[in-house]
């Protein structure tokens, strides 16, 4: 267990729809960061697929790309969890911490199989007008929201405390370069950057350009966040 002072510690954030934000030695601003990410875009998700026509094709296509890019991010974010950091959690950790920790790796496995039926209903809408496929669609991502919705407040209530209490802040910076970071391209990081930080507050969003490294997430933010938001307009152009 980390024997950092309290008066050491970073300020956690807090975002829309977070549900904790425990104090401890690791400064989880990009976990929660991407947290916020996931539970936005399922939302606004869920919504376009209630109210965008079956035969809106552009519409269609701009939301299954959309959804390749969120899918892309969740999957990456749960396979860094679950081959990096919950396996050095359950070294550390007491009988009810790996509790909490299994809990984690089979949520992922319940959520995965809803996100891979979105994924179908969305490629069959990008391809043609099908009043039922939309339909079914619609109750597949109202069931993915809640399911991981479900995940991520446990997440926040009790998977991030145990994180909190067994690791320290350079511990979790060496398994984000090792897990998170790792393996992507700077082509993905150009359409991830500007995503993330969609609808992150502006004293939010300067805290994290001030920060070491945050030059570059400002320079990718910069250089991308016109053309994010002109794709995401299209993608969301129904919702209201």
């Amino acid at each position: 267990m980390t024997t950092t002072t309290y008066a050491a510690w970073p300020t956690q954030i807090r975002l829309p729809g977070q549900t904790a934000a425990h104090p401890g030695p690791v400064d989880m601003t990009m976990m929660y960061l991407m947290h916020h990410a996931f539970r936005r875009d399922l939302q606004a998700f869920a919504a376009a697929a209630a109210a965008t026509p079956a035969e809106a094709r552009s519409t269609w296509r701009a939301l299954a790309e959309r959804w390749e890019l969120f899918s892309h991010a969740l999957h990456h974010h749960h396979t860094g969890e679950d081959t990096g950091l919950w396996p050095l959690l359950l070294e550390r950790c007491d009988a009810a911490g790996r509790e909490t920790l299994e809990a984690m790796e089979a949520e992922h496995g319940e959520i995965d199989p809803l996100l891979s039926a979105c994924a179908t209903g969305f490629e069959r809408l990008a391809a043609h007008a099908d009043e039922d496929s939309r339909a079914a669609l619609a109750v597949r991502l109202v069931a993915a929201r809640e399911s991981l919705g479900r995940h991520l407040r446990h997440e926040e209530c009790d998977a991030i405390a145990l994180i909190q209490q067994h690791l320290t802040d350079e511990e979790w910076h060496a398994l984000d370069e090792e897990h998170f970071k790792k393996g992507l391209s700077l082509q993905r990081l150009v359409t991830l950057v500007p995503w993330v930080l969609h609808e992150v507050p502006g004293p939010v969003r300067r805290d994290l350009f001030a920060q070491p490294g945050g030059r570059a997430h400002h320079a990718l933010w910069l250089a991308s966040r016109r053309s994010f938001e002109r794709r995401h307009r299209l993608a969301f152009r129904y919702v209201d």
